[in-house]
């Protein structure tokens, strides 16, 4: 376990390892449609941060990446289709982590926001555009900065 986690409950652990899929899903799936270019680019990024994220976030992405994609995938289905309502829902879920962050390490809880609205954005670019202008669609850029979740650095 994350040794940040150990003062969290059960609950509070699963919604702090399942931010970086939610946030991933809330983005792809802003504009109604989450496409493989998308689903691609979420399981690169994890990759990606299990090798390069923040120091104090190297544990927490390399519990996150294993098997990242098929949760994904299975988590996606858990939601319904259309974004109308499948947004609400993960809105939600994202704001628990505002009960959540307090309690973690300030420094940590900072790099795990950053982290989250880095996700975005880089899902957010994964398909769109034309030849990289607008790259960033419509319905995207009013979620990539989770204004959901409060930042940790203003505690």
């Amino acid at each position: 376990m994350i040794a940040d986690f150990e003062k969290l409950s059960d609950e509070e652990v699963e919604i702090m390892l399942s931010a970086p899929l939610l946030v991933s899903i809330l983005i792809a799936g802003a504009d109604d449609e989450i496409d493989n270019a998308e689903i691609k680019k979420a399981v690169d990024i994890s990759r990606s941060k299990q090798l390069r994220a923040r120091k104090n976030l190297l544990d927490y992405y390399a519990e996150v990446g294993n098997d990242f994609e098929d949760k994904l995938k299975i988590l996606i289905q858990h939601y319904p289709t259309q974004s109308k309502e499948r947004n609400p829902r993960i809105i939600d879920e994202l704001g628990k982590l505002n009960d959540v962050l307090p309690r973690l390490d300030k420094q940590f809880a900072t790099e795990f926001y950053e982290s989250l609205k880095d996700i975005a954005k880089k899902v957010a670019e994964a398909s769109g555009g034309v030849l990289g202008y607008m790259a960033i669609g419509y319905e995207e850029s009013k979620l990539i900065a989770l204004k959901m979740v409060k930042d940790p650095a203003s505690y």
